[in-house]
């Protein structure tokens, strides 16, 4: 037998894998898929065995077969053969005393459709329309969150690509504070890249054509996923960058606000082993930890909520710190205002305004979501979650970039000063316009 899926098992997989793979927020859908696909093989290998064991009757009859969605015994001419519900559904145990019935013809053939397909009526063993309802619902919803955070996301990879190119193109704009503001785009920049690419891969992935068994068997192998885990792997690595470069930013802030005397450029090194440093010390453990116990898919479902744990517990003590620095800054800036220093350097109270802005909304939100998690929140907590997260996630890099250098004084002037240096050096087109 040649292990090719006829029109109706092909239709009914591809929206089995759609179903699952968009439910996947609240069900962990691929692999539910995988494991349904792996108790489909087992079915299928079940029924061959069956049929290669049994005696065959005398006379007239339509042969034994499994049509990938049922195994069926011999049956008799002109009548209907009714078997149970395939166990490998993964509604199965709301179906289990249904039946799938096929028509053995009078000439000892199966009933087809269009002269090829094997018709069959599985309507006992389709899931129910309500949870279909719900379901559907849930996958608008998935889709306009991924609309929203595709957007965000290429909003703010392309603001942070336009700010790195100002701040490494303006020489008056090269100092310690502006190095820790690239690297900071830089971060966002990467986990904005990582997100995109995992989702072309996922794209591409889930798209293929499957028209065989071995398609199934390609799709859920672990070949397959090696680029989404490598992807998820980096936006792990970038979300831990993000957080310890948001660190450096406060740390560096707190640092000119306390009046510290120091080294820029011995604490610059510091700086670097502590914003891309860092993340690889948890990075590594986290894969090694699903690479030797939960290597399935993308690495994405969190089964063991101690490997988890792996990648939250830094970032959760990079956010309360920051909170406590953010505390300790506002402190002493209210302090400074009380006395009324005005000898204090505007561009340090600039900085203050930016990175006090950004502290509270990067901070609390990640302390007051840590607990809630996508496997433990359910119902409309989990979509508050999940929207409120994918929205600050994939808009955080566009703002970062407009408040540390768009909207920054010192870099709007440099900026005015190229221009009017571009039209005195191109005279002619300026005096076309």
């Amino acid at each position: 037998m040649r292990d090719t899926l006829g029109a109706g098992s092909l239709r009914s997989l591809v929206q089995l894998a759609w179903l699952c793979l968009l439910s996947s927020v609240p069900h962990g859908g691929a692999k539910v898929l995988e494991k349904t696909f792996e108790e489909w093989l087992r079915y299928r290998d079940e029924c061959l065995r069956r049929m290669a064991s049994e005696p065959y009757p005398a006379g007239l009859f339509c042969n034994r077969t499994f049509d990938m969605y049922a195994c069926w015994p011999d049956g008799s001419p002109g009548t209907a053969v009714n078997v149970s519900c395939p166990f490998y559904l993964p509604w199965f145990e709301k179906v289990k005393h249904g039946l799938v019935s096929r028509r053995c013809g009078t000439d000892g053939q199966w009933v087809t459709v269009n002269g090829s397909q094997p018709w069959r009526d599985y309507s006992q063993c389709e899931d129910e329309l309500e949870v279909t309802a719900e379901e559907e619902g849930a996958r608008r919803l998935m889709v306009s969150f991924k609309v929203l955070y595709t957007v965000g996301y290429s909003l703010s990879l392309l603001t942070l690509i336009s700010a790195l190119l100002v701040l490494t193109a303006c020489r008056n704009l090269r100092c310690t504070r502006n190095y820790i503001h690239a690297n900071l785009f830089a971060s966002f920049g990467l986990r904005a890249t990582s997100v995109m690419v995992k989702d072309a891969l996922l794209e591409r992935r889930w798209g293929a054509q499957l028209v065989q068994v071995a398609d199934w068997e390609a799709l859920l192998s672990h070949e397959a996923a090696l680029g989404c885990r490598a992807a998820q792997v980096l936006m792990q690595y970038c979300i831990l960058a993000n957080h310890y470069w948001f660190l450096v930013e406060a740390v560096y802030l707190y640092k000119l606000l306390i009046g510290a005397v120091f080294s820029e450029k011995n604490y610059y090194r510091l700086y670097l082993y502590l914003g891309w440093g860092t993340p690889v010390v948890f990075v590594v453990p986290w894969m090694a930890a699903k690479y030797l116990k939960e290597n399935a898919e993308c690495w994405a479902l969190n089964e063991n909520m101690a490997y988890w744990w792996i990648i939250r517990i830094p970032i959760l003590l990079a956010s309360l710190i920051n909170l406590l620095i953010f505390m300790r800054i506002l402190k002493v800036i209210l302090a400074k205002l009380r006395a009324n220093q005005k000898g204090y350097a505007d561009y340090k109270l600039r900085l203050a305004k930016a990175t006090l802005t950004l502290i509270p909304l990067f901070g609390i939100h990640e302390v007051v979501f840590i607990f809630a998690t996508d496997e433990q929140t359910t119902g409309i907590l989990r979509y508050v979650k999940v929207f409120f997260t994918l929205f600050l996630n994939s808009f955080q890099g566009f703002l970062v970039a407009v408040l540390y250098c768009f909207a920054n004084k010192e870099v709007k002037s440099e900026m005015k000063k190229k221009w009017q240096l571009w039209k005195l050096d191109h005279p002619v087109l300026c005096c076309a316009q």
